[in-house]
């Protein structure tokens, strides 16, 4: 069974007057809402040894929740 292939374009004209409306809300609140989202910055490693002069200090654990608060404390809430 052979399915015919329209544009949605195509199909839209077809609508009658009230779900061609209701199509039109919708597209519009779909352009809205989910365009203008921010991206969140990705995390860059460039830090990445830059506190081996702690290593005998402190363990892993405690670098991991220093840097967490570093981080946290950069970002404005």
């Amino acid at each position: 069974m052979a399915q015919e292939t329209r544009s949605l374009e195509e199909m839209i004209k077809e609508l009658p007057p009230d779900l061609y409306q209701e199509v039109k809300d919708f597209t519009e609140h779909l352009l809205a809402t989910k365009t203008i989202k921010p991206r969140r910055k990705k995390m860059r490693f460039s830090w990445v040894g830059a506190l081996s002069e702690f290593r005998d200090q402190y363990t892993a654990l405690d670098l991991q929740k220093k840097t967490q608060e570093w981080w946290d404390d950069e970002i404005p809430h």
